[in-house]
């Protein structure tokens, strides 16, 4: 990712449709870290494009702190017109790849139980993703906290 991309993630963000204000704040907090200081470890970002070079998608994932080999996968986000393209399958092919490429020995996706995430949830199974926990109402009362892990061997 590049700034000249920052807008166009941005739109992404805005337009997706389930991210709440706070959700679409600490996303674009996330791109701004990363755009600003190009010698921080924490956070990663990748954009998938079309065949024009307009920004389809985004993924954006680092290292978890205070492990060893294991990753987060912090937001993941396909534009709505680009959706069931493949893009989103692209990105984590690619994240997974970065983090295996690093020793990485697992990616933990943490995501929201609202229905609005249900095809969310279906696209991190059908990619392998299991469901290792879930913490009842912790975004909010009747919005569960459902965290997601693939291990990879070393």
């Amino acid at each position: 990712m590049v700034s000249a991309d920052r807008p166009a993630v941005a739109a992404i963000v805005r337009e997706v449709g389930n991210f709440s204000g706070p959700e679409k704040d600490c996303a674009l907090e996330l791109v701004d870290i990363y755009l600003r200081d190009a010698a921080q470890r924490d956070y990663r970002i990748i954009v998938a494009t079309n065949a024009a070079g307009a920004v389809q998608g985004y993924a954006c994932w680092g290292p978890t702190p205070m492990t060893l080999g294991a990753y987060d996968l912090y937001w993941i986000a396909t534009h709505p017109r680009a959706q069931g393209n493949g893009v989103g399958r692209e990105l984590m092919a690619h994240v997974e790849s970065k983090v295996l490429e690093e020793n990485g020995r697992l990616l933990i996706i943490e995501t929201s139980s609202k229905e609005s995430y249900g095809g969310t949830v279906g696209f991190y199974r059908r990619l392998g993703y299991e469901e290792a926990s879930k913490i009842r109402d912790f975004y909010d009362v009747g919005d569960d906290k459902l965290v997601y892990i693939k291990r990879f061997s070393r």
